[in-house]
C-alpha cells in the first residue's frame, strides 16, 4: 500500500492559484487585458488620492480614502479579468461542434431549462438545442442553416403538439449576419418577454422532454469536447 493515499490525489489550487491560472491563460490570448487591469486597479486609487485631499485634510482621512480606492480597485480588476476571460473562453470554442452545448452546461439565470445535449443532429454534426424558460421556447441551431431547418421544423411541430399556446423562438448561432454569436447567446436568451410562470415553465419541460427519446448523439458533437477552458471565471 502507498505510505500516503492522499499525496497521489492532485492538489487542487486555492482562490489565488486559480485566479492566477485565469490570468495567465487570458493574458496569452489577449494582449489588452494587462493594461486594462492596470487602468482598474490605478484609477479609483488614484481618485481616492484626490478625494482624500480635498475632502480630507488629515492623515488618517488620507489614508482611508487610499485604502478604499485599493479596494474598489482590486474589485474593479477582478470584474474585468472576469470578462475578458469569458469572451477569450467564447472565442476558443466558438464554431465547433458542440459548443452551444458547452455554453448551456453552465446555465441561463432567470429560470431558464437547459441542457448541453442537442435534441436533434445531423451526420455533418450540425445540432439542434432546446431551452424553456419563461419566455416560452427557444430553438438554437448549431452549423448549417440547410442541414439544420428539418431539425427545426421538427422541433417546432412537437412543440407545437405538446404545447400549442405556447411561443417558439428560433436562434442561429454563428458568423455569419443575422446569426447570434456564442459570447452573448445567453443574454440574446434572457431578453425574451416571460409569458409563462415558474410552474408552467416545468410542466412544458416535462412534456417536452417524456416525447424526446435516447438520441444518438454522432462522435464530435460532444459538448465535452467543446469544453471551456479550464479556470474561467463566471
Amino acid at each position: 500500500m502507498p505510505r500516503n493515499a492522499d499525496s497521489a490525489k492532485p492538489k487542487t489550487p486555492n482562490r489565488f492559484g486559480q485566479m492566477w491560472q485565469v490570468f495567465t491563460m487570458t493574458r496569452r490570448s489577449d494582449r489588452a487585458l494587462v493594461p486594462l487591469m492596470a487602468l482598474a486597479l490605478l484609477g479609483p486609487i488614484a481618485a481616492g488620492i484626490v478625494l482624500g485631499n480635498v475632502l480630507g485634510g488629515d492623515w488618517l482621512t488620507l489614508t482611508l480614502w487610499i485604502v478604499l480606492g485599493v479596494m474598489t480597485g482590486v474589485l474593479v480588476g477582478l470584474i474585468v479579468l472576469g470578462r475578458r476571460a469569458e469572451k477569450t473562453a467564447y472565442a476558443q470554442i466558438e464554431g465547433q461542434p458542440g459548443a452551444v452545448g458547452a455554453v448551456l452546461r453552465s446555465g441561463i439565470r432567470g429560470g431558464w431549462i437547459s441542457q448541453e445535449m442537442p435534441v436533434g443532429v445531423t451526420k455533418q454534426q450540425d445540432a439542434v438545442y432546446r431551452v424553456v424558460g419563461r419566455g416560452g421556447i427557444v430553438v438554437i441551431a448549431e452549423g448549417d442553416k440547410t442541414r439544420t431547418a428539418k431539425l427545426i421544423s421538427d422541433e417546432e411541430k412537437r412543440a407545437a403538439k405538446l404545447a400549442a399556446n405556447v411561443p417558439v423562438r428560433i436562434v442561429h448561432v454563428g458568423l455569419e449576419a443575422g446569426d447570434v454569436r456564442l459570447a452573448q447567446l445567453t443574454s440574446h436568451i434572457r431578453r425574451t418577454r416571460n409569458v409563462l410562470t415558474k410552474a408552467e415553465v416545468s410542466a412544458v419541460n416535462n412534456r417536452l422532454s417524456s416525447m424526446q427519446g435516447s438520441l444518438p448523439i454522432p462522435k464530435g458533437i460532444d459538448p465535452t469536447k467543446a469544453r471551456m477552458p479550464r479556470g474561467k471565471m463566471r
